[in-house]
């Protein structure tokens, strides 16, 4: 079954992390996926970090897709009208947009208040989580409204409902995730008449290779950082979010959920996807009922 045979996607800012469990997952619905980020196997962005934007493309192939690598920094308007004007020229279409860059692992000061924080870190952030979101939308959007039943999604880290209810830990991040969520309702507006839709979507607590690095585990072996944190239990591998991806791709009822915000947790009992491990890990409403409600750690009946 390759239900998005023939669609193309461009997952922006699929290095590492849920991006790449995204492309992969969009692969594996057999989409063609151009995978875009600053790490290349010959240059490494400000992170430092080993994963790269070709190491992508080449499971999306294995998972049964076509992956395209591009090497883009979407805070420059002049690399992403080029990164367009070649889906354009090689596809003729794009039919999802994903805005998945982030940055922002090395740059947050946690439980800093604002007059403590770094500045020049706390703006980076802005420009890296808001800017190249607004940047990619404003040259994809004419391609992706072309056709009919396009789907941009727009990442962040939170649920609506949960980061109105609740300080993220420092102005700077908790801006940026709660304005990725309303960049997703502005997007909807935008797109409606399009018959396009626009969705912000988060994760739980994700293994990422820099989360599964903080802990020192694999994902093989990721249960073993429970010692350390009992709530890690909860956690979920990238190709789980990039499952509900797919799920809404897929859904030609997918405008239902224009402009809102969901949760990878939520969509699995939607449409019945799991993790790589037959679970569904519902984080966010294990975090209110479980981990703040100060229980024992226990996933029982959240996975």
């Amino acid at each position: 079954m390759k239900p998005l045979l023939g669609k193309v996607a461009l997952v922006a800012g699929a290095t590492r992390g849920a991006g790449r469990g995204i492309a992969i997952e969009l692969g594996a619905a057999g989409a063609t996926v151009y995978v875009t980020g600053r790490t290349t196997r010959a240059q490494r962005s400000e992170y430092n970090r080993p994963e790269t934007i070709e190491e992508t493309a080449e499971l999306v192939n294995k998972a049964g897709g076509q992956g395209i690598a591009v090497q883009v920094d979407h805070l420059d308007p002049d690399q992403v009208q080029a990164l367009i004007a070649r889906i354009e020229r090689e596809q003729g279409r794009l039919d999802i947009l994903v805005n998945d860059v982030w940055g922002g692992e090395y740059l947050t000061q946690w439980n800093t208040p604002v007059w403590e924080h770094s500045l020049e870190r706390g703006f980076r952030m802005l420009r890296l989580g808001m800017d190249s979101h607004i940047i990619t939308s404003h040259f994809a959007l004419p391609l992706l409204i072309k056709n009919q039943n396009g789907l941009v999604i727009e990442m962040t880290d939170g649920t609506a409902e949960y980061n109105d209810k609740n300080y993220r830990l420092s102005l700077f991040y908790d801006l940026v995730k709660s304005s990725v969520i309303r960049m997703a309702k502005a997007l909807a507006h935008e797109l409606s008449p399009y018959k396009c839709t626009a969705v912000a979507m988060t994760p739980g607590w994700i293994r990422s290779e820099i989360m599964l690095e903080h802990f020192g585990v694999t994902e093989e072996n990721w249960r073993d950082a429970t010692e350390r944190e009992p709530h890690f239990v909860i956690s979920e591998s990238p190709r789980f979010v990039g499952r509900a991806v797919a799920a809404l791709a897929g859904d030609p009822e997918a405008a239902r959920w224009s402009g809102d915000s969901v949760s990878s947790g939520q969509l699995a009992q939607v449409y019945g996807f799991t993790d790589l491990d037959g679970s569904q890990p519902d984080c966010w409403r294990y975090i209110v009922e479980v981990q703040e409600a100060g229980k024992p750690a226990n996933a029982e009946g959240y996975r």
